[in-house]
């Protein structure tokens, strides 16, 4: 049997109501309505894709509130909700411009201090103040990553010399 997350990342996510299986694609696609019709006072718009759609599907409107000492660093409370990044299009646009790759919201971290992220490719990303950091490739390394306190990876973008 293939095991998708850690037994300590399963159960925090079984509290939390995640199951195998669980897939609430009519709130998702309400999401993604919502996210397309959205403009920015400037004219910056979402982006909505397959891997956003499939991800709010299976894990959206989850909440996890944990605290205390991970693995490597605090572990992260957070919720999949993407209409926490609605009025964030500009953000993940300019993100995604770096990374090459559509950004569409995913949920937030610690009540907001962070907004999360997922690309077109099922990478997912947080944005903070400090900057940028990639979580995992998948939702399910990104969620353990939360869960379990592992240190994501900071990015790096490098200047393209004139």
């Amino acid at each position: 049997m293939d095991v998708r997350f850690p037994a300590d990342a399963a159960s925090v996510l079984t509290k939390a109501g995640w199951f195998p299986g669980r897939r609430q694609l009519p709130r998702a696609e309400q999401w993604a309505d919502a996210l397309i019709n959205h403009s920015s006072p400037e004219g910056h718009r979402h982006s909505v894709f397959p891997a956003a759609v499939e991800a709010w599907a299976e894990f959206g409107g989850l909440t996890v509130d944990l605290e205390g000492a991970g693995r490597d660093q605090a572990r992260t409370p957070f919720t999949i909700d993407p209409m926490a990044g609605l009025h964030q299009p500009r953000t993940l646009a300019d993100l995604g411009r770096a990374l090459d790759l559509p950004l569409a919201p995913l949920g937030e971290e610690r009540d907001g201090q962070a907004l999360l992220a997922i690309d077109a490719l099922g990478r997912v990303y947080s944005l903070d103040h400090t900057g940028e950091w990639f979580l995992g490739q998948t939702m399910d390394r990104a969620l353990t990553t939360l869960i379990v306190g592992t240190t994501p990876e900071r990015l790096q973008f490098v200047a393209d010399a004139l």
